[in-house]
Order: structure tokens, then C-alpha cells, then sequence
């Protein structure tokens, strides 16, 4: 499990990424830059909403951990965390982006990533339930699913983002540097393979959980160049 809450970490640093880039970006015409910032507002309040959830879910886990609360609550409560998850979903359908600047695919894979999570969600409540350690595995599968998922959005938009580059009145835009993106995405998951051949061993596993918290740091580290350095 600390694996899979490490990884949720690790996506809610990417998604607090891409709001961030989102809300801060200036866009040319008034009228566009009102809808870019709306926009920004919409997708950081979903995003902020998936947040509070997968925290309050790995919250009441602990508090059933720690006896604070009996198992029929703890499901109890998971079943109310599915259906508020699948309200949070409904509103990515909702988002009215920058029209012709490709921002729609990003927003498709991020809906992805948090329909992955709540698929990973169900399995983890299927293993609490009935303690099926296929559930649990296929659970820790689509958690990794969603941070791919994730990653693809955040790339999505970027590419988008460079295609809205101001420049006078008869020329306000360029394409997206699609050779430049492709170079930087290769240097991180290079990083990011670096990272698992050094802390990683033969099983894919962790020796330690001081080992598993470097292997995080490494990985956090070329999430962050990427960020840094995609055009």
C-alpha cells in the first residue's frame, strides 16, 4: 500500500503542475483570455476535488488501521467515495476550453487517468471486501495506468500551450515544437529508467522503504525536469 499512495503522490505533484500552468498562462485576445481562465478555474477545482477524495479514502483506511472505525464503516464509506468520485468524472464533460489550441485531448486523457483511478479504487474495496489478491494486484496495475495517463495529459497540454505563442496581429500563433516535446519526454523517461535500475531490484520491488522513498525522490526529480523543460 505504501507503494500505492506514494504513486497518488506522485500524480497529485503532476496535476498541481499542470493547474498551475494552466491558470498562469496569458492568453492574446481579451475574449480568449476570459474563457483560458475560466477554464483553469473549472479543471484546478476538479482536479483540487479528485484530491480531497483520494486523501479522505487513505485517511479512513488508517483510521480502520488504527481502530477508530469498524470494517462495515470503512465499506460503508467507500461506497459513498465511489459515487462522489463518479460526480467529480461527470464534470470533466462539463469544461469549455480555448477553442482550436488542442487543449480537448488533454482534457480527455486527464478524465482517463481519473476514471483509471476510480477502476483502481473499486478493485482495492473488492480485496477489503473479499480479501481476492488478484483484485488487490489489478488495483495496483491501474493505479500506474492513471499515472501514465496523467503524464500523457500533462504532455498533451503543453503542446497545445506552444501553439498559442503571441506574436502581432497578422501572425498571433505557431505550431507546437512537436520535435523539441518528443526530445524532452525521452530524456526523462530515461531519468525515470535510471531511477528504477538503482533502487529497483531483480523483482521490480524495494529492499527497504528508506530505498522505495529515494526511488520516489529520483523519480519526482525527472518529473520535475520535464515540467522545466518542455517547450
Amino acid at each position: 500500500m505504501k507503494k500505492k499512495k506514494i504513486q497518488n503522490i506522485i500524480i497529485g505533484i503532476v496535476a498541481i503542475s499542470i493547474i498551475g500552468a494552466i491558470a498562469g498562462y496569458n492568453y492574446s485576445a481579451d475574449q480568449t483570455k476570459q474563457t483560458g481562465l475560466q477554464f483553469g478555474k473549472e479543471l484546478e477545482q476538479i482536479q483540487n476535488d479528485v484530491t480531497e477524495l483520494q486523501s479522505k479514502f487513505y485517511s479512513e483506511k488508517i483510521k480502520w488501521e488504527e481502530g477508530d472505525v469498524t470494517k462495515d464503516e470503512l465499506l460503508e464509506f467507500y461506497g459513498t467515495h465511489l459515487e462522489e468520485f463518479n460526480e467529480i468524472i461527470s464534470k470533466y464533460d462539463e469544461l469549455t476550453p480555448p477553442k482550436g489550441f488542442g487543449f480537448e485531448s488533454s482534457i480527455d486523457l486527464l478524465k482517463l487517468s481519473s476514471e483509471t483511478q476510480l477502476a483502481s479504487d473499486s478493485q482495492f474495496i473488492e480485496w477489503m471486501k473479499t480479501g481476492d489478491e488478484s483484485a488487490k494486484v489489478r488495483s495496483d496495475t491501474l493505479i500506474q495506468e492513471s499515472f501514465n495517463y496523467e503524464l500523457q495529459g500533462l504532455v498533451e497540454y503543453f503542446s497545445a500551450k506552444t501553439g498559442i505563442k503571441t506574436y502581432d496581429e497578422e501572425l498571433k500563433f505557431e505550431a507546437p515544437q512537436s520535435g523539441l516535446t518528443q526530445k524532452v519526454i525521452q530524456v526523462a523517461e530515461n531519468m525515470a529508467n535510471k531511477c528504477d535500475e538503482k533502487f529497483k531490484n531483480e523483482s521490480e520491488e524495494f529492499d527497504s522503504d528508506e530505498i522505495e522513498v529515494e526511488w520516489f525522490n529520483c523519480i519526482n526529480e525527472a518529473k520535475k525536469w520535464k515540467i522545466e523543460h518542455l517547450p
